[in-house]
């Protein structure tokens, strides 16, 4: 199977919601909750899950959706649902919005709140090893976009348990494939850049990169990977210590030679960044025996640096397992890294990891 037109749906419906999440980036109040896990939920999560499953169910009305956020505490609040619901009004795709030849593509819009926040509620799935289903995040890394840095809107076909078609759409990182990679977001002076970045994938197709826009797709260029020397490469991590060990990666980096700094980013812009070459390598190491990792925040990254000629498995070199319902049950840590150097990589891991436990 191809999964051409998953691709295209995905992509555009990606692209639509980065118009509505850019548009909360730059406010000064983003309309902030706390869920359950004490992690921060914004407007712009309400409003991207509710356009990306309204494009999907519309097109694939069969397929289900695990999506991260859930409508329960809208349905109680009439004047936060009302906010979320004029932003996802104002975010259309086309010159002429009314008019929209690729907005129909999508389903066009939402006709009411209440079909919004039913859209919302519709990506409980629970996920597994059969059939199809995507993996949505909204907006992953919220809290980089709450500090103003970076974060993705990320979309993943899986079937069979396995990541078929991947989408990340990076407002934030820069539109050139080459530019040095950089978690800052400024647009003054030498790191000037033309910002906003799609990246997606196919099994077996090889990734690409193209310019976020606001109608119909732009034109693509297939990303790989660089193989540099290791003492050269660059890594990136999390900007949170509760999401990733910093003070292990470090030793990690310093027993492989690696003599650079990291790069701390939010979000799956660090899978896109290491897909094109502008990083090298990704650590996302446990820092808890507790912690799981949800497959929402990993599997169109995963594929997008696979098909751009990279490894990603676990922190033991096992391969990340996206069949076992929400989340990552089987797996513990991230490795991303070119194929000729993720052996080496994993190795001294491995080492670093085993003698924290004896």
């Amino acid at each position: 199977m191809s999964y051409t037109k998953e691709l295209r749906i995905a992509s555009l419906a990606v692209q639509r919601a980065t118009i509505l999440t850019q548009r909360v980036f730059h406010e000064k109040v983003k309309g902030t909750l706390s869920k359950d896990d004490k992690s921060p939920v914004t407007i712009g999560d309400f409003g991207a899950q509710a356009l990306i499953i309204q494009a999907i169910k519309y097109n694939f009305p069969e397929d289900e959706i695990v999506g991260e956020e859930e409508a329960s505490t809208l349905r109680e609040s009439p004047d936060l649902t009302q906010q979320i619901w004029k932003l996802v009004q104002g975010a259309r795709l086309g010159i002429d919005e009314k008019d929209s030849e690729v907005e129909n593509e999508l389903g066009g819009p939402l006709e009411d709140s209440d079909q919004m926040l039913n859209a919302i509620d519709a990506g409980n799935s629970a996920g597994g090893s059969k059939g199809r289903f995507w993996a949505l995040d909204p907006i992953d890394g919220t809290k980089g976009f709450l500090r103003g840095g970076q974060y993705a809107v990320c979309l993943a076909l899986i079937v069979d348990g396995e990541v078929k078609v991947g989408v990340l759409g990076c407002p934030n990182l820069p539109v050139d494939d080459k530019a040095p990679l950089s978690a800052d977001v400024s647009d003054t002076g030498a790191e000037r850049h033309r910002r906003g970045v799609l990246f997606s994938a196919i099994y077996g197709q090889g990734a690409t990169s193209q310019p976020l826009g606001t109608d119909d797709l732009l034109p693509h260029q297939s990303i790989h990977m660089k193989t540099p020397p290791i003492r050269e490469a660059t890594f990136c991590e999390s900007v949170e210590a509760g999401h990733s060990s910093h003070g292990d990666q470090a030793l990690i980096a310093e027993k492989l030679g690696i003599t650079k700094p990291s790069v701390r980013m939010d979000s799956q812009a660090k899978y896109g960044s290491v897909a094109r070459g502008a990083g090298d390598l990704y650590l996302r190491l446990p820092v808890s025996a507790a912690y799981v990792e949800k497959i929402w925040d990993h599997a169109a990254g995963c594929l997008i640096v696979a098909e751009a000629g990279g490894v990603v498995t676990d922190a033991e070199g096992n391969k990340v397992d996206f069949g076992q319902g929400r989340t990552l049950a089987k797996n513990k840590g991230i490795v991303a890294a070119p194929k000729s150097l993720h052996e080496e990589v994993i190795g001294v891991v491995k080492s670093v990891l085993s003698a924290k436990r004896t």
